[in-house]
């Protein structure tokens, strides 16, 4: 009995060596301690809580994020009735992260900032005005003796001042309509910059060129944008107010197009915002001076407003639009069930950036990693948040899945009311005399986000309908144009502008229902 006992201990012992060894040599994450305070969040908290990190010793990791392309790590956890003072432990088994894990941050020095996602009518999770955030910590990870790392979330961001000038306005304004829709007040934006002109003739009215932002451009720094187009309408000799209309929501960018999420984006801009900003600045509100331009994500706005209310606007010069065209969807046709949008057809993942960035291909199954951790507000949720149907959660339904890339038939159908070159062609018998003079496009034909594929087959389309659109195509061009193009707009303006101010002026209409 005795030497039977002792074998089973024997046994016993070597098993529970057997278990206990390979435990110590698996990676153990930093454990991190979180709580907030009275003074920067006074109610109990619901909803993610982000880890952001950088390597080194210094810096703000907040400062340094970067939504679209950035490689340092960034985690994501959600709590509830998450309560001021009280600490919490973030659970590496729960947490989100990127590039990946918290159980496999690489060993090293880093910088680390918790904070909270408190600005809910803006894209950045991150980095809002008013989120609150913690002092940066330094610490070093070693996954066999992790660190105890204990942030406490007592500050918010800054809201940066908007400081008007004699030349420059800011507006805002609440718009009834999408405080309706989304039971809460929600404010418009626009910066309006002013021609030397206006005050020296009191009396006179002037056009108004509408500028949108590409993806990520918010009110808080449209200065750049603004100067950029007072450059070209000075160099035309247009004389002219460049407004700047944000297009920034908590979902992305909302394209000033109604919505089952957004809401009536285009709808506030038309009835609301547009005929203030007219009133306030001695616009003209007609629809000969009322134009409206964009790149990127704005190039596609620009151009969905002139074609959803041709008769409110007096022309659109869209630059490198977003996919005009859903049957070239960047690198899909997404009416086609059988593609994929992370994998090719021999299983290497989709490249969505052509040449990639820092001699490092962008994959899109990486890009939407990061989107999954930040939960919202990036680029491809913002196109379901503007194309697609509300789940029963009142979240965007997803065109394509997530972890496996099939596209869901039934979403890529609704998508169909916003297709431009597909509302074009089956309506262009009454939006070909509304849209004639009005449609000046310009992309480059090595664009790096392949947009020149739909806009290739928006061209087509307008060729074979007979439409006088002036449609450039820049050769070599890539996303960012140069700015001769911007200046070339502009002359097309002022030449359009003084051909149409002499015309009898067709009375004002209420926008007509967006077809399609």
């Amino acid at each position: 009995m005795v030497v039977g006992s002792s074998r089973h201990q024997l046994i016993g012992l070597l098993l529970l060596a057997a278990a206990v060894l390979p435990a110590r040599l698996v990676a153990a994450p930093p454990q991190v301690q979180l709580r907030f305070t009275a003074d920067a969040h006074d109610q109990r908290y619901t909803g993610r809580v982000f880890l952001v990190l950088r390597k080194g010793t210094r810096g703000q990791p907040v400062q340094h994020s970067n939504a679209f392309f950035g490689r340092d790590p960034f985690f994501g956890q959600d709590v509830r009735d998450w309560r001021p003072n009280e600490w919490l432990s973030i659970d590496a088994s729960k947490c989100l992260g990127y590039p990946t894990g918290l159980t496999n941050l690489p060993a090293g020095k880093y910088r680390i900032q918790a904070l909270l996602t408190l600005n809910h009518d803006t894209w950045d999770v991150i980095n809002a005005p008013g989120n609150a955030v913690s002092k940066a910590v330094t610490f070093e990870h070693n996954s066999e003796e992790p660190p105890i790392v204990k942030l406490t979330i007592d500050r918010r961001l800054p809201l940066p001042p908007l400081v008007d000038t004699p030349t420059k306005k800011y507006t805002r304004i609440r718009s009834r309509l999408l405080s309706k829709f989304h039971g809460r007040d929600i404010k418009m934006h626009a910066a309006v910059s002013l021609p030397p002109e206006y005050e020296e003739e009191p009396d006179r009215s002037f056009p108004a060129v509408y500028v949108i932002s590409g993806f990520g451009g918010t009110i808080f720094d449209c200065d750049m944008m603004i100067q950029m187009y007072r450059g070209f309408v000075e160099s035309a000799l247009f004389e002219c107010a460049v407004v700047y209309i944000d297009a920034d929501c908590a979902t992305g960018h909302h394209v000033f197009a109604d919505s089952a999420n957004n809401g009536p984006c285009g709808t506030a801009l038309v009835k609301e915002l547009i005929p203030h900003l007219e009133k306030r600045f001695r616009l003209i509100a007609e629809p000969h001076a009322r134009f409206v331009t964009g790149i990127s994500s704005g190039g596609w706005s620009s151009l969905w407003l002139q074609v959803a209310y041709p008769e409110f606007f007096g022309g659109v010069w869209s630059l490198s639009p977003d996919p005009v065209d859903f049957t070239a969807f960047m690198r899909w046709n997404i009416y086609d069930p059988q593609e994929n949008v992370l994998r090719q057809p021999d299983g290497e993942p989709w490249e969505i950036m052509r040449w990639g960035l820092f001699g490092r291909p962008i994959t899109l199954d990486d890009f939407i990693k990061r989107e999954v951790v930040r939960g919202r507000g990036g680029q491809f949720y913002s196109f379901d948040a503007v194309f697609s149907p509300r789940d029963e959660d009142g979240r965007p339904r997803f065109l394509w899945d997530r972890k496996t890339g099939s596209i869901d038939p039934e979403v890529a159908k609704a998508w169909k009311k916003y297709d431009i070159r597909r509302i074009v062609e089956e309506n262009w018998a009454t939006l070909g005399p509304k849209l004639a003079g009005k449609l000046y496009l310009y992309c480059g034909d090595r664009d790096e986000f392949y947009l020149e594929r739909a806009f290739f087959k928006l061209r087509d389309a307008l060729e074979r309908l007979g439409s006088d659109a002036f449609v450039e195509v820049v050769a070599g061009g890539g996303h960012m144009l140069s700015p001769m193009y911007g200046i070339q707009a502009a002359e097309q303006m002022r030449a359009r502008f003084e051909r149409t101010s002499d015309d009898e002026t067709p009375p004002i209409r209420e926008p007509a229902a967006i077809p399609g």
